[in-house]
């Protein structure tokens, strides 16, 4: 079995001391981190903005892994960009066609970032077959994407597998993300249908003993 990457994500961290939460995790040798962009819109929470990321990146050498959940991903990418994002992901959900969804792609294309496509529970793999050999990462969504700290959608996992199975099948090399209740044993089930690289907030953040709850994540 592969050895996963862990991507924190700040949206559970302690805000009056982001430094410090974020040297919490770098200590740990994690090398993304994950920025969850909420707009109030697409999902009914609001999280933050470039000014945060921008901030956090010029304070930390991870890898920027930027998750626009907001219903117009493609007017927002440049500033996301120039705030240090080193991936852009967006909801297939939030574009009205499959035309805006390859519009989309490509004018993230031409940023200069890793490009990812993210699902949410209730979208199917088939309905972004399309654009697979397009992108850099495919996010599948365990969770209702707007609120941390939901239980484990066990649907998810069928996704990666099928994903997975995908990415052999026609050679291609998009990383498998997957976003929402990871914990110790979602970690491990995730692993092992073959995904790359799990989110991982509440998990981490509220642990008491970080170091060995990370440990876990890969036994």
């Amino acid at each position: 079995m592969k050895r996963i990457e862990i991507a924190p994500s700040i949206l559970n961290a302690n805000f009056a001391n982001l430094e410090q939460e974020i040297k919490k995790v770098e200590s740990l040798g994690v090398k993304f981190l994950h920025f969850d962009i909420m707009d109030g819109h697409f999902v009914p929470n609001i999280s933050f903005g470039t000014p945060v990321l921008s901030c956090v990146s010029s304070a930390s050498n991870l890898i920027n892994d930027v998750h626009l959940m907001i219903s117009d991903p493609k007017k927002y990418s440049p500033d996301f960009k120039k705030a240090g994002a080193d991936i852009i992901t967006f909801h297939y959900e939030a574009c009205s066609s499959n035309d805006e969804v390859l519009e989309t792609i490509e004018f993230l294309k031409s940023l200069d970032v890793k490009v990812g496509l993210s699902i949410k529970p209730a979208t199917t793999v088939e309905e972004i077959m399309p654009f697979l050999f397009l992108v850099d990462v495919v996010l599948v969504m365990s969770v209702e994407p707007g609120f941390g700290g939901q239980k484990f959608n066990p649907n998810a996992i069928e996704k990666i597998k099928k994903l997975d199975e995908i990415r052999c099948e026609l050679d291609l090399n998009y990383i498998i993300e997957v976003d929402g209740g990871i914990n110790d044993k979602t970690a491990h089930d995730c692993n092992l249908a073959g995904a790359d690289l799990l989110v991982c907030g509440t998990y981490l953040y509220k642990s008491k003993n970080i170091e060995e709850d990370y440990k876990k994540l890969f036994e």
